[in-house]
C-alpha cells in the first residue's frame, strides 16, 4: 500500500472515503510525520488500531472555525502543544520573546499561543461541546499537578483545571491512548474512565479510591514553600510504573487524581511503534513555506531506547519517560537504518544512535525489573550503586551492526554519553571504538559545572570523575593517533551556585584553555527537581536550604564569568571579581581572568 499523510482537511477525508473522524489531533507543532514527533506516533498508532484520525497543526486559535474544518470527531479531540512546552518554546531564560521556532514552517515564531494546551482545549470545547477533550504531550504531562510557573513566577493550578479537559494522559502515552481510545469505541463515557494507568482526572468525590497518597492542596502549596517541596518529593518518588501509587491533590472543592504510570513498553511494543508507516518528513503543504527546520536534526538519527537512570536534577525526564530503560531490538533499528539509506537525501551518515543518554541500553539493575526503581536512591549519584550493571556490549554490538549496513559510511553518537558510567566499565572496548569510529573531531559531554557543592545539587558526578574521564579520553585518542577534542556543556546559575562557585568554574575554563561559545543559564522548567529548589530554596530530597541565584544582575554576572574572554562581558566580570574580593584575578599573569582597564573602577557596596 502506498504511504500517505493522514488527513489535514475535508478533501483528504473524502479521498479516503471518510465522512467523519474518530479522533481529531490538534498539534502546536507543524505536522511532521516522523517518530521523533509525538503527534506522529500517537496518530499512527491509532490508525493501526483501525481508528480514523485527522490532524490540525498550528490552527489559528483566534477563530474557533479553524478547529471545525474536518467536522466533529466521533470519539474525541486529542491535544498537544508540541514537542516542547509552549512557554519554553516562546521565551528565553531571561523571559525575552523568541522570534524563531524550529517546529514551525520557515522557522517563524508566533504560530502557537502561550500556554497552548489551555487555549486549544478551551477552543475545542467551544467547537465541539460534548465531545471528550484529552490532553497529552510534554506540556500537559509536566503541568499535571499544581506547579511553579517561572513565567508567572507563581504556583499555577493543575493544567486540567484551566484547560477544562476531561482527561490528561501523561508520560509517553502509547499504551494509555490505545486503552482510552478502545474504551471510548466500546461505549465507555469519558467521565467513567477512572482506572487507566498514565492518566489524570478531576473529581468531586474520592470516596471510592483505595491505597492512595493525599498530598497538600493547591492552596497550601501556593502559600507554603515547605509544603510545596514536600508534595513535590512525593510526586517525584511515585513515578515508577511498578511501585508508584495513586496521588491525590485537592484543588478547592475538587480533587486531581493521578493514576500510577503506564506499564513500560516492551521491546516488541517499541519495535511496532517505530515500524509504523511514517512518511518521515514534514507535510508537503509546508514546502512553499520553507519546510520545517526541526526535521533536520532528526531525519537521519535513530532512537534506540527510552528512559534514563542518570538522575540529573534539572531534567524532567523522571516525570515523563521515567528512569527505566526501554529498548528497541537490533533488528528494528537495522530495518530503520535500511530505510534511511534509501532516502534520496541520505549521504551515508547516521547522525545519532541513542536516547536521553546514549550509552544506557539496559535496566540499571536486576531489582529494577521486578521491584521498580529505588524511591530514595539514585543509580549513579552521589556514587554508583553497588547493584549497578555496567555493560556496553549490547550498544557496541548494535553500532557495529549499523556500520556494516551497505550505504552507511559513518555512525555518530551525539545524544550524550554519561561519562561516569563509561568509566565504571572495566572494559575499554566501547570507549576505544567510540573514539575510533563514532566521533567527528569532537565529543560533546555535559559536566555542567566543576564545583562539587553545585554538582551535588545537579545530581552530577564530582569534578574528579570528570577529570579522570578527560584524561582517559585524550589518552585513548593519542593511542589511536587521533586529534579529537571535548566540548563541555556548562551551566550557570543553577541552585547551589553562588558567585564563588561561578568564579571557580571560570578558573577551570581558564586552565582548560577553553573558550565556550555557548553556555546555558539554568531554566526553571516545569517538573524538574531543580525547579522545585529554585522556587522553594529547599532541596526536597533532604529539606535542607539551598542558595538560589535569582536576580537578573546575579544571573548576568555568573553567565558572564563563563565567557570572561568576551570583551562585552568585561564590566560584568570585573564587578563579579571585585565584589567577591578576587582582585587577584585581575592582572597580567597567566592566572588572571581579565586585565586592568583604565576607567573601570572596582565595585564597592553602596
Amino acid at each position: 500500500m502506498t504511504r500517505s499523510f493522514l488527513p489535514v482537511n475535508k478533501k483528504d477525508m473524502m479521498n479516503r472515503g471518510w465522512e467523519q473522524l474518530d479522533f481529531l489531533f490538534i498539534s502546536g507543532d507543524a505536522y511532521v510525520d516522523h517518530p521523533s514527533f509525538g503527534h506522529a506516533i500517537i496518530t499512527r498508532l491509532l490508525e493501526a488500531e483501525g481508528f480514523k484520525v485527522g490532524i490540525i497543526a498550528q490552527p489559528d486559535w483566534n477563530d474557533v472555525e479553524n478547529f471545525k474544518i474536518m467536522g466533529t470527531p466521533r470519539f474525541g479531540v486529542l491535544i498537544s502543544s508540541g514537542n516542547i512546552d509552549s512557554m519554553v518554546n516562546h521565551y528565553t531564560v531571561s523571559k525575552k520573546k523568541r522570534s524563531d521556532d524550529c517546529y514551525t514552517p520557515g522557522g517563524k515564531g508566533g504560530k502557537r499561543p502561550d500556554r497552548a494546551d489551555i487555549v486549544y482545549a478551551n477552543r475545542a470545547r467551544e467547537a465541539f461541546k460534548n465531545i471528550p477533550v484529552i490532553l497529552g504531550g510534554i506540556e500537559g504531562s509536566l503541568r499535571r499537578f499544581a506547579h511553579y510557573d517561572y513565567w508567572d513566577d507563581k504556583v499555577r493550578r493543575s493544567i486540567l483545571m484551566d484547560s477544562k479537559a476531561d482527561l490528561l494522559i501523561y508520560g509517553m502515552g502509547e499504551k494509555t491512548i490505545l486503552e482510552v481510545a478502545n474504551l471510548l469505541r466500546y461505549g465507555k463515557d469519558i467521565k467513567e474512565i477512572r482506572n487507566t494507568r498514565g492518566t489524570c482526572y478531576l473529581t468531586n468525590n474520592i470516596g471510592e479510591l483505595k491505597d492512595y497518597i493525599l498530598i497538600d492542596s493547591f492552596e497550601e502549596v501556593s502559600n507554603d514553600k515547605k509544603k510545596y517541596a514536600l508534595s513535590y518529593k512525593v510526586q517525584y518518588e511515585e513515578q515508577d510504573a511498578i511501585s508508584g501509587k495513586v496521588i491525590v491533590q485537592p484543588h478547592g472543592d475538587r480533587f486531581l487524581v493521578q493514576n500510577p504510570p503506564a506499564l513500560h513498553v516492551t521491546t516488541e511494543d517499541l519495535d511496532r511503534i517505530y515500524d509504523l508507516p511514517y512518511m518521515r518528513k514534514p507535510h508537503h503543504m509546508y514546502e512553499r513555506l520553507g519546510g520545517v527546520p526541526a526535521i533536520e536534526e532528526v531525519k537521519f538519527s535513530i532512537t534506540s531506547h527510552r528512559g534514563c537512570f542518570g538522575g540529573c536534577s534539572f531534567c524532567a525526564l523522571n516525570f515523563h519517560q521515567g528512569r527505566t530503560i526501554q529498548s528497541r531490538s537490533h533488528q528494528s533499528i537495522i530495518n530503520e537504518v535500511k530505510e534511511l539509506v534509501k532516502d534520496d537525501d541520505f549521504k551515508g551518515y547516521i547522525h545519532d544512535v541513542g536516547g536521553p543518554t546514549a550509552n544506557f541500553r539496559e535496566a540499571s539493575c536486576h531489582k529494577q525489573k521486578t521491584h521498580g526503581v529505588c524511591k530514595n536512591k539514585q543509580c549513579l549519584h552521589p556514587e554508583a550503586c553497588k547493584n549497578l550493571i555496567v555493560d556496553h556490549r549490547d550498544y557496541l554490538k548494535l553500532l557495529r551492526e549499523i556500520r556494516e549496513v551497505p550505504g552507511v559510511k559513518k555512525v555518530f553518537v551525539r545524544s550524550g554519553i554519561r561519562y561516569d558510567y563509561l568509566l565504571y566499565d572495566k572494559s575499554d572496548e566501547f570507549f576505544k571504538e567510540l573514539c575510533k569510529y563514532h566521533i567527528s573531531g569532537q565529543l560533546k559531554v555535559a559536566p555542567e559545572h566543576v564545583s562539587d557543592r553545585v554538582l551535588e545539587k545537579m545530581g552530577k558526578p564530582g569534578r574528579k570523575t570528570y577529570d579522570r574521564f578527560v584524561k582517559k579520553y585524550y589518552d585513548i585518542n593519542k593511542k589511536l593517533n587521533k586529534k579529537q577534542f571535548l566540548v563541555p556543556y556548562l551551566m550557570s546559575s543553577h541552585p547551589g551556585s553562588d558567585i564563588y562557585a561561578a568564579i571557580e568554574l571560570a578558573e577551570y575554563i581558564r586552565d582548560l584553555g577553553y573558550n565556550p561559545e555557548q553556555v546555558q543559564d539554568f531554566y526553571p522548567t516545569p517538573g524538574s527537581l531543580s525547579t522545585c529548589m529554585y522556587y522553594t530554596g529547599l532541596d526536597p530530597r533532604t529539606m535542607e536550604e539551598v542558595y538560589v541565584p535569582k536576580t537578573h544582575n546575579e544571573k548576568a554576572l555568573q553567565r558572564a564569568l563563563l565567557q570572561y574572554r568576551d570583551p562585552k562581558n568585561y564590566k560584568l566580570v570585573h564587578k563579579a571579581l571585585t565584589m567577591s574580593g578576587r582582585n587577584d584575578l585581575i592582572g597580567y599573569d597567566k592566572n588572571s581572568l581579565i586585565k586592568p582597564q583604565r576607567g573601570v573602577k572596582p565595585w564597592n557596596k553602596p
